[in-house]
């Protein structure tokens, strides 16, 4: 049984940042055919910093604190320091995640880094 900490709790019961941006500067989808997760971030950027950002994510409760908290990590950052952000600094900063989810950090960030390549594929 996967023990989850207090953390991934919290961003399970309560995610933040949830929902769509119509008019999205960038979208990134990626899914996981093995569990069936499934996430989508949108973007608005501004002077090269995510100045809002949102997801929907289709999955298990690591998947959505993972969504969560990078959204939130996200928020604020240079597009440079986003496409930095690693699965390891996602789970880091869950307070860690059972190794049977891992993949699910993986998913976060990768979808992250798709609406980035997407918004610069725009300009």
């Amino acid at each position: 049984m996967a023990f989850y900490s207090e953390k991934v709790m919290e961003h399970f019961a309560n995610p933040r940042n949830v929902g769509e941006i119509k008019d999205a500067d960038g979208v990134g989808e990626v899914g996981n055919p093995v569990c069936g997760d499934m996430m989508t971030f949108y973007i608005k950027v501004d002077n090269n910093r995510i100045k809002n950002v949102r997801f929907k994510t289709f999955g298990c409760g690591a998947a959505i604190a993972v969504s969560s908290i990078v959204s939130e990590m996200a928020l604020g950052k240079t597009l440079e320091e986003v496409m930095n952000l690693t699965n390891a600094d996602v789970a880091k900063a869950l307070g860690g995640l059972p190794p049977n989810k891992m993949h699910c950090s993986n998913l976060g960030a990768d979808a992250l880094h798709k609406a980035i390549e997407n918004y610069k594929s725009k300009k």
